[in-house]
């Protein structure tokens, strides 16, 4: 989020967007790895957590940054709730997932600021990522559960999918706390994303009625009081030279 009034702020985001960005995806990249290649007893899972660690401890200095620049420290914090929890979510177990929260922050600093940049946000980095993710965080927290529905990451999918769109079939459904977490947080996340779009796409009609409406205010459609009143001066002017072209009545030839 752009600090218009911390511009200390607003330079350091111009200079970590890219690398964060960059960061974020492959934070993405590991974490897919790792639950679709690996269970938590593997030796790969542990080396690629040290990974997820590392890249998780760049989000909070990028955090910790922002903070120790910003004039308005309280309001930041304020600002940016979802970054806070980012830091503190290796913390508590169930919240682990949360450290995604900084990689979405960290592409939506980048994403164009018109009308279809918004969009495509909402469209492409926010359902597609919290879809994802969502999708990785369910399977991996229930496929060794007792009595789990979902046991495979194409049930996942199929999962989130249905939930997202507020569907719900109820063939599939989380067992296990961290699952239900995830459903909630998805749940919300779907009423949000499509709220969101749904006004953005409002917002654009009404510009463009009002762009319109405007548009039509300087340059009418109909022809103005003075072109009309022009129009009869040069009617009657071509009336009265055709009078005086025509032969007067009487008159010697």
């Amino acid at each position: 989020m752009q600090e218009p009034d911390e511009p200390r702020v607003e330079a350091w985001e111009r200079r970590t967007d890219v690398p964060l960005t960059i960061v974020g995806l492959a934070y993405l990249v590991v974490y897919a790895v790792q639950v679709l290649a690996f269970r938590g007893s593997d030796p790969g899972w542990f080396a690629l957590d040290v990974v997820l660690w590392v890249i998780w401890g760049v989000f909070v200095v990028d955090f910790v940054g922002r903070l120790v620049l910003a004039r308005r420290k309280w309001r930041f914090i304020g600002r940016h709730p979802f970054d806070l929890l980012v830091v503190a979510a290796p913390f508590f177990r169930f919240l682990r997932l949360l450290r995604l929260v900084a990689v979405v922050s960290s592409l939506a600093r980048v994403l164009r600021d018109d009308f279809r940049g918004r969009v495509g946000s909402y469209l492409l980095v926010s359902v597609s990522l919290i879809g994802f993710v969502a999708a990785l965080a369910v399977y991996e927290v229930e496929r060794d559960a007792p009595e789990a529905s979902i046991t495979s990451f194409g049930e996942a999918v199929w999962w989130v999918l249905t939930t997202i769109t507020t569907v719900g079939y109820g063939d599939r459904y989380p067992v296990t706390t961290e699952g239900r977490f995830v459903a909630a947080g998805l749940m919300l996340g779907g009423i949000a994303i499509l709220g969101t779009v749904t006004a953005a796409i409002a917002t654009w009609f009404l510009e463009q009625v009002g762009a319109r409406d405007a548009s039509e205010a300087l340059h009418p459609a109909g022809p103005t009081e003075t072109e009309l009143l022009i129009a009869e001066v040069r009617a009657l002017r071509a009336r009265i030279d055709e009078l005086d072209t025509r032969p007067h009545a009487g008159a010697p030839d």
